[in-house]
């Protein structure tokens, strides 16, 4: 990493911002993208024909079995595909492949698990570029660059399609302490509302077939929601404070410690497209286990097994709390944002996706949480009706031929990951063809962003072999 001293030569008079994108450039945007993926379509609607000439040439009609197998083939092919696309774009579109992948309610398995892997990486922009919206947003008049900044890294710590995050250390003005600025790339909002308006108006055109296996309207619809939150960093500020309340208070409204470190804005250094805040000494969960190798730490050693139990501790007590207590959470977890600090602890970043519950939502949730923990057994009939009748409650739909246990099989999927086997004959495996998701006819959104914390909880959990019931570590704060 290369750090400087901070220089006055970079100011909004003397760097060229980026022009929003006209209306021909964005179309070219989304022609890119789309020349790749309507082929993906179009073999979709020629599979769906070539099955139908043959049934009628033959007569020969498949069985559900060797149907469902060729339709898995295809949703391999396609998936494979759409990685390949999304792989050679990147920035703006590895977005569209989280939604997805976060989806698994809505998109076949094949689908989720192909896209699941994408972090959202771009080459980053000149620093001159970034320090000139930096000096825009945040300096006063007669102030430079340097009055707030000691040092500045010009290296990026990260570089994703919305914005760019650097290293800087404050002035003794400004608290003289090591701090991350985020900083949004100059013209990003148009141009990527533009790109999403032009993928709807397209995506509109498939929207009606049966032989689709993704509605790409569904995705690009909820991805202009997310980042229409994501470009105010005010607005961050605010959440990254709210959460912070919410950890660093128990159920009395007294002082305790975090269960997680949590960075807090810089008062007075942020703005709608600049955020100064505390800078967080440590690597993301998704390189800690290279981090351990490097450090000759094995995965099967207790001093491993140890910090997986603090890791699995330190997020279930956070979001429980967030999401049972107050309703208002961090909505985008995955191992990018997630830190093992330096000295051991578990970090917390990126508050740009949060999302505010209902107070009844949030109170069936609770009860959700107490009618598994409750529960005689995994088979006791009255436990399965009231734990279903709760999943239905929160506005899980099922397919109409799945057992009646289906809606109960779908919470302790959910919420209890040390279950040894789901009612109904499903799979606990996401990825089998008889995982309860399957059976999912619509999940509400709210429970979608909900759903992200405990699937990354048991996700966790069963790569660190270490059995976790979210339902029971919940419970007492359902209770309160």
């Amino acid at each position: 990493t290369t750090t400087t001293a901070a220089t006055t030569t970079t100011t909004s008079t003397t760097v060229e911002f980026p022009p929003p994108l006209t209306k021909v450039e964005r179309l070219q945007r989304a022609a890119k993208f789309w020349s790749s993926a309507i082929p993906i379509v179009l073999s979709y609607y020629s599979k769906d024909a070539e099955l139908r000439v043959k049934e009628a040439f033959t007569g020969i009609q498949l069985t559900q079995s060797e149907e469902e197998t060729i339709w898995n083939e295809q949703h391999e092919a396609g998936a494979r595909k759409l990685a390949d696309t999304i792989t050679s774009l990147k920035g703006f579109y590895v977005k569209t492949a989280q939604i997805i992948a976060s989806r698994q309610d809505l998109f076949p398995p094949e689908y989720t698990e192909a896209l699941s892997n994408f972090t959202d990486n771009v080459d980053p922009l000149p620093v001159e570029l970034l320090k000139a919206v930096v000096a825009q947003d945040l300096l006063v008049r007669g102030e430079v660059f340097e009055d707030i900044f000691a040092e500045f890294d010009e290296v990026p710590l990260g570089a994703a399609s919305v914005a760019q995050v650097h290293r800087a250390v404050l002035t003794e003005k400004y608290g003289n302490r090591e701090v991350a600025v985020k900083i949004q790339r100059p013209s990003i909002e148009s141009k990527l509302m533009g790109d999403i308006a032009n993928l709807k108006q397209l995506a509109k055109t498939f929207r009606d077939s049966d032989a689709l296996p993704l509605d790409y309207y569904t995705v690009f619809a909820e991805l202009e929601k997310q980042l229409a939150d994501e470009f105010n960093f005010l607005a961050e500020a605010v959440a990254m404070d709210r959460i912070y309340e919410t950890v660093t208070k128990d159920e009395n409204g007294l002082p305790c410690e975090s269960p997680i470190v949590l960075p807090r804005p810089v008062q007075g250094l942020v703005s709608r497209r600049v955020l100064v805040m505390d800078y967080l000494e440590g690597v993301p969960l998704s390189r800690a286990a290279e981090e351990m190798a490097r450090k000759g730490i094995s995965p099967d050693s207790p001093e491993a097994q140890l910090f997986g139990r603090k890791l699995l501790r330190s997020l279930t007590d956070v979001f429980g709390r967030c999401i049972l207590e107050t309703g208002f959470f961090h909505a985008d977890p995955h191992p990018g944002n997630i830190f093992v600090l330096d000295d051991g602890r578990i970090g917390l970043i990126d508050f740009g996706q949060v999302k505010q519950i209902g107070g009844r939502a949030r109170e069936t949730l609770s009860k959700v949480m107490l009618a598994l923990d409750e529960r005689e057994s995994d088979v006791n009939p009255a436990d399965l009706e009231k734990i279903g009748n709760l999943a239905l409650e929160l506005g899980v739909e099922l397919a109409d031929d799945a057992p009646a246990e289906g809606p109960a099989a779908v919470a302790m999927w959910l919420f209890d990951g040390s279950v040894e086997t789901l009612p109904g004959g499903y799979d606990k495996g996401e990825l089998s063809p008889n995982s309860p998701v399957k059976a999912l006819k619509s999940f509400p959104q709210d429970l979608v962003l909900v759903g992200r914390s405990s699937i990354l909880i048991k996700g966790l959990s069963n790569r660190l072999q270490i059995p976790w019931s979210l339902s029971k570590e919940w419970a007492p704060t359902a209770r309160r």
